[in-house]
């Protein structure tokens, strides 16, 4: 199963490091695949990280804030009226 990823910025300015192509717009766009995902865990402290055969994403995310939204995620579909 592949597992995609997309990032979309605002403006170059929030960007420490890319590449660019000369049809760039004000916003930039990540796309791509991660692949069939190897390993979740949580790195360095506050880092979601995701790694695929294909390559790594790091979100900037403590375990705290990953639960939080895991727990109103769950409550949701809890709440929702079946066949919805």
């Amino acid at each position: 199963m592949e597992h995609a990823f997309s990032v979309e910025m605002k403006s170059k300015a929030y960007i420490k490091n890319i590449s660019i192509s000369n049809e760039a717009h004000d916003r930039v766009l990540f796309e791509g695949s991660l692949g069939e995902l190897t390993k979740i865990s949580i790195a360095e402290g506050d880092v979601l990280e995701i790694i695929g055969v294909n390559g790594t994403l790091r979100v900037d995310l403590s375990e705290e804030q990953l639960s939080e939204v895991l727990e109103a995620h769950r409550g949701l579909i809890l709440s929702s009226p079946v066949g919805e």
